[in-house]
């Protein structure tokens, strides 16, 4: 996708962008998250503009981030869940959507169940598409506010080395990472229970592993991923305690990671299963710093897709 592309039409998958895409979404983040800390957290910059959010799944940070970003930058925000919507009375996806276009929205932000809908309701619309999560396949704004987290906190990305850990056949966030951190140059670790590791692990990831403190040895940075029992079918493990003794993030494991590693996760977060909780409270902890920089990278992506230049601080 050229830049001129990624301006004007969609944001599904990672793979849309290029490292210096990524990289100018990363810079004009920065100068979004100045607006965000201002008394008047409000900018003119998308006067005019609307931008409809559709989440046909839950979401609470996601959704609300992405509603905060287009109100922050003056754009008329309008949000549709799937229960609150003509779906619930058996109107198709694809006729909702027509719907939707007729009334000219600039830009749509859909979260769906099924891997793909977004890649197929931006053939449908000519409005701008952003894929704020699609079932098992990608959250490309999740990757990118992961991946602002990284770089404000360590000065850098390119060199590091990233540990994913957990559900990762399921995770949508493990399979965007994967994209924009090796797009990166850092070197990612996917580790988990071979019952939650996908057939292709080897060639989507730089090393497999399943032992935890195999993969948090010598790590930077370590990503923490929820079990996904809605996307689940069958058991994939004996119990939550034998899995949270296998692979839980603990103090004691962390001590295995390099000198000023950080802990990410996507939340929602299951403390005791996949994190101890005085690792997600404790100093090596950037959760919350992820959220913060959560909005400010929606800000960008809203931004920039919408035909924008760097704007004032």
């Amino acid at each position: 996708m050229s830049e001129r592309e990624l301006y004007r039409k969609r944001l599904v998958s990672m793979a849309d962008l290029t490292p210096a895409h990524i990289t100018r979404i990363l810079d004009t983040a920065r100068v979004m998250k100045g607006i965000s800390e201002r008394d008047v957290k409000k900018a003119p910059t998308l006067r005019g503009r609307t931008v409809i959010n559709f989440f046909a799944e839950p979401s609470t940070r996601t959704r609300t981030s992405f509603e905060i970003a287009g109100k922050r930058l003056s754009a008329d925000v309008i949000n549709i869940s799937a229960a609150g919507s003509s779906l619930s009375k058996g109107e198709s996806l694809k006729d909702m959507v027509g719907n939707l276009r007729a009334m000219n929205p600039d830009l749509l932000v859909v979260r769906h169940g099924a891997s793909g809908a977004p890649e197929m309701i931006s053939r449908w619309v000519d409005c701008t598409v952003v894929n704020a999560g699609d079932g098992r396949h990608e959250h490309p704004t999740q990757c990118l506010l992961d991946l602002m987290t990284v770089r404000e906190k360590k000065g850098t990305l390119e060199g590091l080395n990233v540990s994913i850990v957990g559900d990762i056949a399921n995770s949508r966030v493990a399979r965007s990472n994967l994209i924009g951190m090796r797009a990166m140059g850092m070197k990612v670790t996917v580790c988990g229970p071979a019952t939650l590791l996908p057939p292709r692990a080897g060639e989507m990831a730089d090393r497999v592993t399943s032992r935890i403190e195999e993969a948090v040895e010598g790590a930077d940075v370590v990503m923490m991923l929820r079990i996904q029992t809605e996307r689940m079918e069958g058991a994939n493990f004996p119990n939550i305690r034998e899995y949270s003794r296998m692979y839980c993030l603990t103090a004691e494991r962390m001590k295995r990671a390099a000198r000023g590693a950080l802990v990410l996760h996507p939340g929602p977060v299951n403390l005791g299963v996949e994190i101890a909780p005085d690792v997600a409270e404790g100093p090596w902890s950037v959760i919350l710093d992820q959220v913060t920089y959560g909005v400010a990278v929606r800000m960008a992506i809203l931004y920039l897709l919408l035909g924008g230049g760097l704007p004032e601080q």
